[in-house]
């Protein structure tokens, strides 16, 4: 027979991946080829494929922010939800740049800069997930919000100075990218300074 437990002692039990913050982050996964089809269905020249990849890629975006946010008030954060949204943003922006660059939209330049930050940064966390894991920071969060603004206007089939504006936010979104790159760099060095696994290494090379 189990002891009873000490008045006022709450036990805590690991939470199970198996959530509904998880699976709305596996659902915007899934919605990724959905889009990009509808994006470039007919070579991207009807208005209305365009208008069905814009509402699908909003509805992607709106879990991006829904699933955190039960995550959070339900206490469903999990590992699996630190490195699964963020990959899911990425994928689904990634998918979006590509898709945009391929129809003539956007250029490739700044289509390559962000892949290349968000590939450095999925990287980056995997290298130092033996110390921690590194969730999306505030700024990261700020970067995406914006991509996704420029992106949907950009999906939709607009024109001229409507076409120019959604090209003015991508290129600020561009720049909050590269400087929230650099600030994952920063955070991963000292993580990896600070982290109990960098603390007990020190503590063995320090023992006599």
């Amino acid at each position: 027979m189990s002891k009873p437990l000490p008045a006022g002692e709450i036990t805590h039990h690991p939470v199970s991946a198996w959530n509904i913050a998880n699976a709305l982050t596996v659902a915007r996964l899934v919605l990724v080829p959905v889009f990009l089809v509808l994006l470039l269905r007919d070579g991207g020249d009807s208005d209305r494929w365009r208008v069905g990849a814009f509402l699908t890629f909003a509805i992607a975006s709106v879990t991006d922010r829904v699933d955190g946010q039960i995550a959070r008030r339900r206490g469903l954060v999990t590992d699996f939800g630190k490195i699964a949204d963020p990959i899911a943003d990425k994928m689904l922006i990634g998918a979006a740049l590509v898709g945009l660059s391929v129809l003539d939209q956007l250029p490739w330049w700044i289509t390559v800069v962000v892949l290349v930050r968000e590939v450095g940064v999925t990287l980056l966390r995997f290298f130092v997930i033996r110390h921690g894991v590194m969730p999306a920071s505030r700024g990261g969060k700020l970067k995406t919000l914006m991509q996704a603004v420029a992106i949907g206007l950009l999906v939709l089939p607009l024109e001229g100075v409507l076409h120019d504006v959604a090209l003015l936010v991508m290129y600020v979104a561009v720049a909050v990218t590269v400087v929230t790159g650099a600030d994952y760099v920063l955070r991963a060095a000292r993580l990896r300074r600070t982290s109990e696994r960098a603390a007990l290494k020190r503590a063995r090379r320090a023992a006599p």
